[in-house]
């Protein structure tokens, strides 16, 4: 965790889009959550900027309209969960729960400082919303299906959702949650694969051979599909589905990102996996995305 004598030593500015007007139109509330991870992570000096940036538009399809999810009431025992497995890109996860009002703008300001709960990888319940410390890859769906199975049991009707990313998908015990979830018929419990096609060090298809992906899940007892992860409204479609077609399945889908979007400068640039932004950078991006 870094702190600089700046932040350390004096208060921290206002985040810039902290008292904005509110906004309803879906594409221009992932403009601004693209912004404040860019502008945290930033004042944070965070890398994986880009890892955070494809995952803004499901955060915003799930949080704005499917998740049964009360920011005045986090421990709900009838909430749906929504697990962000890829723990890295927690700027992403930090940012949208803050426009959605579950966490405060002076708290999300001290992301990644000394003495903040708002860790570069999430702590359990460092956050309203945050159900799962995240971080260590591959652990997420396993989580996410006890929790699916154990409302599965009860009758409560909790949905799971779960967040993992494509190099996530290395992890031995994915594939091992991904053949219980269907012997269990949890219908209930939904995995959203961040598919930017990057991880560390380079394109996941070089890394394991993860295509044919969809096919994949499918053969193991999965409804999979494949959509445009940057599709706000296909996204919210294909989740609102999770849990009403009756057949005992789980969902499996196949999100097609690209690492770094809405930025021109770090778009599918995997330089940008582990580079921290600069004020230039912070200055271009916000004109980019219309927010200054």
């Amino acid at each position: 965790m870094k702190a600089s004598a700046t932040t350390r030593d004096s208060p921290m500015t206002a985040l810039r889009l902290a008292n904005a007007p509110p906004v309803n139109d879906l594409r221009a509330i992932a403009a601004r959550i693209r912004g404040t991870t860019i502008e945290v992570s930033h004042r944070g000096e965070a890398p994986h900027i880009a890892s955070s940036l494809s995952t803004v538009d499901v955060l915003t399809a799930i949080y704005w309209g499917v998740l049964r999810f009360d920011p005045k009431q986090p421990l709900d025992p009838l909430r749906d969960r929504f697990i962000f497995s890829k723990g890295h890109a927690a700027a992403a996860l930090y940012s949208a729960l803050a426009h959605r009002g579950a966490i405060s703008w002076n708290v999300l300001a001290t992301f990644n400082q000394n003495g903040s709960t708002l860790l570069e990888h999430p702590g359990p319940y460092s956050a309203p919303g945050v159900e799962l410390a995240t971080g260590s890859l591959g652990h997420g769906l396993s989580v996410g299906l006890g929790l699916a199975e154990a409302a599965h049991i009860q009758g409560t009707g909790n949905r799971v959702f779960v967040l993992v990313g494509d190099g996530e998908c290395n992890e031995g015990s994915v594939w091992e949650a991904a053949l219980i979830a269907p012997a269990r018929k949890l219908e209930n419990l939904c995995v959203i694969v961040d598919y930017n096609k990057w991880q560390a060090t380079d394109r996941s298809q070089d890394v394991t051979a993860l295509e044919p992906l969809v096919q994949k899940w499918s053969v193991f007892g999965w409804h999979a599909q494949e959509l445009d992860g940057h599709d706000i409204d296909a996204l919210q479609k294909a989740l609102s589905a999770v849990g009403t077609r009756g057949d005992g399945r789980p969902t499996a889908i196949v999100a097609h990102t690209v690492k770094g979007r809405g930025v021109s400068f770090m778009e599918d640039d995997n330089n940008w996996h582990y580079k921290i932004c600069d004020e230039k950078s912070l200055d271009e991006a916000f004109k980019e995305l219309g927010l200054s």
